[in-house]
């Protein structure tokens, strides 16, 4: 077996969109693709045996041990290698349980999906998945030791963490969309002007001020000192010679810490001799030059968390430790609680795996002890010196236990020092006594303090303390999200774009919109180049200043990502035809219609999908949809729009000259199609199926009649607002269309246009796409003869895999089988193509390009338009 492609999918994509982030991966079966696992002996055995956990795997039996009994009565092997994909992720700790695999459009290929929680965990599961199923087949017993210890690194590497994870997840449950921006390591919560910022438990809300207060242990200390508040003495050093006149004022035993640290790095506790003493200061110095030597609290160790000057929640933390029962040593002490199925690598479980470190056997060296030591039976045995989660610690929850004094004094604290998200490293024998009661003290208070210890105590309830950060951010009833209006279909989606992206702008909105020709940021356009997939899409939703999205939504990003928003407001499906088939394995236009649904399919339920009636591949896609249903058509006797609207629905259609809305049985006219420019005096039909479109946009937004006439009559179509978009150009002697037009669809709507041209003589230059089927090459060139009195063929620059000569070929085959004495040029370059032509034109001629070069062509026109000027005649008045 061998991979063909492989593609990650992050948003609702063509294979799912319940499922948002699956690999999609493309096998080439070879010699196993007509044999079944149960022809291969001993294989369901050998995969049992490496993979026991697959019992859990109920596959379409929806049992128990559904999977291995499929793979004993036969299954072929690319749904193995879907479910090892899976398995593997499970045993690092990421379990991702959706799965499906299809039949390749060739013979010997399947397609196997499988979900992931991290990108680069999911695309090495896929390889090791297709490696070890190659492997299992030949008889083999590969080992997967490795291939778990590699995923789980990847994990720990890639992972939220488990404080930005709850926030996260808190966000999600309260519909508060959230964006990984991976080069910041920030994560987005909220789109566009709405949007907050987190790191951890650190937010956008955060004061760098209070941070640096806060990362500075010795300014902390002496700020809660004036406010009151007990804190340890103590002082600064940074050479052994003041550590030793640091103790002698303050006695041992001692702590010994960075000044500037987390997570307890490089932190001594309970310090008691001066050759321990120095070793701590040589630890702490890795982290800071400057180090904190404080005298030690006697007492436990208690977290308070403080979020939006309310205490939240408190935990008592435990060093990582081992109890002995006089028989095991400690190593195999270490080894029995770390079986603990809480217990996990890194932050993958609710409790870390103890490591025995430098740390734990300096621990067991100044006690006389190693690892092969046995303790007594009772004797607790601390191999930390700090009760960190993230190094074996453990939590019990205690938050109902505190003291009104001491939930006062915490709140008070993270009002001093400023923080948000505020927690603090309290030592007293018992919380719930006031601290000035127990000789306790204020040890740390820490911006971005971890709430794993809060989320998933050891003992005690669990609290959702990333509610309270998420209410702060976003208080309950104001907005996270900012609308949406995404649009796809064969042809129409640019125009349809800008001319919705107009409409918004003209009613006040700060659009951000994406095109084929770039991102636009409020009409600036900030990013060039076909900007219509997912990249694009997030590119606009980062954006703080926009407060309106319209995302034109391509084919190719769509099959090569998905999409980058979960839901939008309004999905607008312009019309299915034929385009690009056979590229990514999509071959039949029933295949792209599924591939453009995506969008209707991701409209929130109290949104609107706007499809076009005329298209029945497009008006298919209304069922089944969870949102509002809005039709738009050119004949306003259609069948489909009169049962939609009788039954209360929404539809703008084109009737007696009118652009008009069809609500309940009212009739809402907007304006005359010859009024709006875009139609081009209504002679440019296609461009009143964009029109349409727009005009159910504003209506569903609320916009008064009066406004939506006025934006549609203020879109003047040019060069500038409409680049490559029946870009009309009058010249003295002739005029001018540049066009995008590639597609059969594309070309016959322009044909439309142009058969209402009153022209002496018209003329196309006209050109073959490499990546079209032969016969779509074949039907162009019938579509430009019957079109066009005159034909020049030129070529892309990117011919897209075809030899250019038989490019032209196919053209001309189309064109002679309509008009055998046809007058044809071959003139290769687009330029020189257009420029015989401007100079050859009789007069009264009409030009159709259909260009590859849009500005370049732009501008050749414009200087033939100069020249034309100056070479005409002037009457005796000199006029």
């Amino acid at each position: 077996m061998k991979i063909l492609e492989l593609r990650i999918m992050r948003g609702p994509n063509y294979w799912s969109i319940k499922h948002p982030k699956i690999i999609v991966m493309k096998l080439d079966l070879e010699n196993l693709q007509d044999v079944l696992t149960s022809e291969v002996p001993q294989f369901p055995e050998r995969l049992e045996k490496l993979f026991p956990g697959m019992y859990e795997h109920r596959s379409s039996t929806g049992t128990p041990g559904g999977f291995f009994k499929l793979v004993r009565e036969g299954t072929p092997f690319s749904k193995v290698v879907q479910h090892i994909a899976l398995e593997l992720q499970t045993l690092a700790g990421m379990d991702s349980g959706y799965g499906r695999r299809y039949p390749g459009p060739e013979t010997g290929t399947d397609y196997v999906i499988f979900s992931y929680q991290q990108e680069r965990a999911g695309e090495f599961a896929a390889h090791a998945a297709v490696r070890i199923t190659e492997a299992l087949s030949r008889g083999k017993k590969p080992s997967i030791v490795q291939d778990i210890a590699r995923l789980h690194q990847i994990r720990e590497d890639e992972y939220f963490g488990p404080s930005t994870e709850a926030i996260v997840t808190e966000a999600v449950s309260r519909n508060i969309p959230y964006i990984n921006n991976h080069r910041s390591g920030l994560i987005q919560l909220g789109y566009g002007i709405h949007q907050k910022h987190i790191q951890a438990a650190m937010t956008s809300k955060t004061s760098f001020f209070a941070v640096e207060n806060a990362g500075n242990k010795n300014s902390t200390k002496l700020i809660l000192e004036e406010a009151g508040i007990p804190v340890p003495q103590g002082s600064i050093v940074t050479n052994p010679e003041e550590l030793e006149e640091a103790i002698e004022q303050l006695g041992f035993p001692v702590v010994i810490k960075p000044l500037s640290g987390n997570q307890g790095k490089g932190a001594s506790i309970n310090v008691r001799c001066r050759k321990d003493s120095l070793k701590s200061l040589a630890e702490a110095q890795r982290y800071s030059r400057e180090v904190m030597v404080e005298q030690f609290i006697v007492g436990d160790d208690y977290r308070l968390l403080v979020i939006n000057g309310k205490f939240t929640a408190a935990a008592k933390r435990t060093p990582a430790l081992v109890i002995g029962d006089g028989v095991s040593t400690i190593q195999q002490l270490v080894k029995q609680v770390n079986k603990d199925p809480r217990r996990g690598i890194g932050h993958e479980k609710a409790l870390t795996h103890i490591k025995v470190d430098k740390q734990t056997r300096s621990i067991l060296k100044d006690r006389g002890l190693t690892l092969k030591s046995v303790l007594p039976a009772g004797e607790v045995l601390y191999l930390k010196s700090t009760a960190n989660l993230s190094t074996g610690g453990t939590a019990t929850d205690v938050t109902d236990i505190v003291h009104p004094y001491n939930v006062l004094m915490a709140e008070r604290i993270a009002g001093i020092i400023g923080l948000d998200v505020c927690g603090i490293d309290v030592m007293t024998t018992d919380i719930a006594i006031p601290l000035t009661e127990t000789r306790g003290a204020v040890i740390e208070v820490n911006a971005a303090p971890g709430l794993r210890m809060h989320i998933s105590p050891t003992e005690g309830l669990p609290r959702n303390v990333a509610e309270p950060i998420i209410n702060m951010l976003f208080p309950h009833g104001t907005p996270s999200r900012i609308p949406i209006v995404a649009i796809t279909g064969t042809n129409g989606k640019t125009t349809t774009t800008r001319l919705v992206a107009h409409m918004l702008k003209f009613k006040g909105f700060q659009v951000g919109f994406t095109t084929t020709d770039g991102i636009y940021i409020q009409d600036n356009k900030i990013i060039k180049g076909d900007t219509t997939g997912s990249y694009s899409s997030e590119f606009v939703l980062k954006d703080p200043t926009v407060n309106y999205a319209v995302l034109e939504c391509a084919r190719g990003g769509m099959l090569r990502s998905g999409l980058a928003f979960r839901q939008c407001d309004i999905g607008i499906v312009t019309n299915v035809s034929a385009d690009h088939l056979g590229l990514g394995d999509i071959y039949t236009v029933d295949d792209m219609a599924q591939v453009k649904a995506v969008v209707p399919r991701t409209v929130c339920s109290n949104g609107y999908a706007i499809l076009n009636a005329d298209d029945d591949l497009v008006y298919d896609m209304a069922t089944g949809l969870n949102c509002k249903v809005a039709f738009f058509s050119l004949d306003e006797n259609n069948p489909r729009i009169l049962k939609h609207i009788a039954k209360g629905g929404l539809a703008a259609v084109f009737e007696n000259g009118f652009i008009s809305i069809f609500k309940n049985t009212y009739k809402i006219r907007v304006d005359r199609v010859a009024d709006i420019p875009l139609t081009f005096g209504g002679r440019a039909r296609f461009n009143i199926q964009n029109v349409l479109a727009a005009t159910l946009t504003g209506y569903i937004n609320h916009f008064e009649i009066a406004e939506i006439k006025t934006a549609l009559r203020t879109f003047l179509p040019s060069a500038e607002t409409t680049p490559g978009r029946m870009n009309l150009f009058k010249l003295p002697r002739y005029e001018v269309l540049i066009d995008y037009a590639h597609n059969i669809a594309s070309m016959e709507a322009i044909a439309d246009f142009v058969a209402n041209v009153q022209a002496t003589y018209k003329i196309g230059i006209v050109a073959g796409v490499g990546d079209r089927l032969d016969e779509d090459t074949i039907e162009l060139g019938r579509i430009a003869a019957r079109t066009f009195d005159e034909i020049i063929i030129r070529q892309d620059k990117d011919l897209r895999g075809k030899d250019g000569q038989e490019l032209n070929n196919l053209l001309k085959q189309g064109i002679m089988s309509v008009k055998p004495d046809m007058k044809v040029m071959e003139i290769q370059q687009e330029t020189r193509a257009l420029a015989h032509a401007l100079e050859y034109a009789p007069e009264g001629a009409f030009i159709a390009l259909f260009s590859e070069d849009i500005p370049g062509s732009i501008r050749m026109v414009e200087s033939f338009r100069i020249i034309q000027h100056r070479q005409e005649p002037v009457d005796q008045n000199g006029a």
